[in-house]
């Protein structure tokens, strides 16, 4: 039975994650958290090589994911005005204004992920109807990443207490962001980029519970 290419990046994708699952858990190694960066890299190329369409739109949507979310969490580090009170550890790499460089990315794999998976559901939907539902999701996996990311050093906050606030600020900023998504590529399918997101979520409801 031939096997098709996305099925072979889910595949490949799978292997990854459930080797990222076992090397935490164990631990293999107490460096091990420390590849999250290339992991966030290869999951976002792997993701992008199934992008069935490039054109100028794409650029823009990937573009303003990657720009807008690195510099929202700028502000958001160095004010506490749009998430609360937090601060950035050394897990996720090299930073700027106090900020990794790797969160650009992050915003961009889960933002294309999110949007590509309500296309999938909802392809019927205006764009009006999935930025919302899009950055509903956004929110809702962040809730199984704070523990996680709190537990293993990537970021840190007062009391390890996450604020309401910080929810309510990965909507609004969001929001704006997987409109514009919607807007742009709101007929884009991807179901490798569906498969990472639920992976990702298993991901963190696993380290989360256990």
């Amino acid at each position: 039975m031939r096997i098709s290419k996305s099925n072979l990046g889910i595949f490949y994708l799978g292997v990854i994650y459930l080797v990222g699952i076992v090397g935490i858990l164990l631990p293999i190694h107490p460096e091990f958290i420390r590849l999250t960066p290339l992991n966030l890299l290869v999951s976002l190329g792997t993701v992008l090589v199934f992008h069935p369409h490039w054109s100028k739109n794409t650029g823009i949507a990937l573009g303003a994911l990657l720009v807008f979310g690195f510099l929202a969490e700028v502000f958001g580090v160095n004010t506490g005005l749009l998430f609360g009170t937090y601060a950035y550890e050394e897990v996720l790499g090299w930073k700027l204004w106090n900020t990794p460089l790797m969160i650009g990315v992050n915003w961009m794999l889960l933002g294309y992920c999110c949007g590509v998976t309500v296309n999938q559901f909802f392809p019927k939907w205006t764009w009006w109807q999935k930025g919302p539902l899009a950055s509903a999701m956004m929110v809702f996996l962040d809730l199984f990443i704070e523990p996680v990311a709190i537990q293993y050093n990537f970021w840190e906050w007062p009391g390890g207490v996450v604020p309401l606030q910080n929810y309510i600020g990965w909507y609004l900023v969001s929001l704006p962001l997987l409109s514009l998504f919607a807007y742009l590529q709101g007929q884009i399918r991807n179901k490798v980029a569906v498969a990472l997101l639920f992976m990702q979520l298993l991901f963190f409801v696993i380290l989360t519970f256990f």
